[in-house]
């Protein structure tokens, strides 16, 4: 196993294809670069810099964020950091509002979602946003009008790519036959495999799909015995082990472990290296059943 403190490329694990764009297969998440509860600034901008310029030495070439994370403080941050995101896939959502830390209100209507993907191009200071997201399915307006609303802000030459997110699959069957999106952004993991349905549709449809949560739902889930074993076995870490085992799991896997922490930057992009048995992966994949 590679020392996790040292250079090691994501382009070791390979690459998937979002719409036009070879992205390395392990992104970057963005969202804890922000408050507790994910409101507000991180609070320690400087070191939020620094995660996010060791990210790309370590040759991520993909950043996700969401106009929700602060709200707007973490497009904010990327901007004043990276742009103008020479190499960079840029991607961000729109749909979520927030009234404060922890709570999330829909609102996937096509007047917000125009006003939403409007603002998040000023502030990253883009003409264009490589892939935008419908954050989520709003049960109040219905999902081929959030959906259309995206296809226009696209043939505007306000997006380039579209996404999804937080979808099932009858949203995934609709979305194909309104117009083209290039990846789904779903929670899944080693132990939540509830959108395994989702998952095996982007297989067959060549669409790339962001597992959130990637590693889990908490420290309790990475002390599981067949997790500790595993990474025991490899002098690696669970969280090394959890993102190893998405990498080899399905070929359209983009994991995109966030971190506020740069010696868990380094680890988690180590995790590229690490190769398990077949007989490991078979054991990971008995933590949890398939939908």
């Amino acid at each position: 196993m590679t020392d996790s403190l040292g250079k090691v490329s994501a382009l070791n694990a390979g690459t998937v294809m979002v719409g036009d764009f070879h992205i390395n297969r392990l992104g970057f998440g963005a969202m804890r670069l922000t408050g507790q509860g994910v409101w507000g600034a991180f609070d320690d901008h400087e070191l939020a810099q620094k995660i996010l310029l060791e990210a790309i030495e370590l040759d991520v070439n993909l950043i996700d964020t969401a106009d929700a994370y602060g709200p707007e403080t973490s497009e904010d941050l990327l901007a004043e950091t990276l742009a103008p995101y020479d190499g960079l896939v840029i991607a961000t959502k729109g749909g979520m509002t927030r009234r404060g830390p922890g709570i999330w209100t829909a609102d996937c209507s096509p007047e917000h979602l125009r006003q939403a993907c409007e603002a998040s191009l000023r502030r990253l200071k883009l003409n264009r946003i490589d892939l935008y997201q419908l954050h989520t399915v709003d049960k109040n307006v219905p999902f081929a009008d959030s959906f259309k609303a995206l296809l226009e802000l696209q043939k505007e030459g306000k997006i380039r790519h579209i996404g999804l997110s937080n979808i099932e699959p009858e949203h995934f069957e609709q979305a194909m036959q309104l117009g083209k999106f290039v990846s789904v952004q779903n929670n899944y993991n080693v132990f939540n495999r509830e959108h395994e349905d989702v998952l095996r549709l982007c297989e067959q449809n060549n669409i790339a799909f962001i597992p959130y949560f990637p590693v889990g739902g908490g420290q309790k889930d990475l002390q599981h015995d067949t997790v500790t074993k595993v990474a025991e076995a490899h002098d690696a870490t669970a969280h090394q082990v959890a993102l190893a085992w998405l990498l080899a799991h399905s070929p359209v896997i983009l994991p995109i472990p966030g971190t506020s922490s740069l010696e868990h930057l380094q680890d988690n992009i180590a995790a590229a290296d690490l190769e398990l048995s077949a007989e490991e992966l078979s054991q990971l994949d008995a933590l949890a059943p398939a939908s």
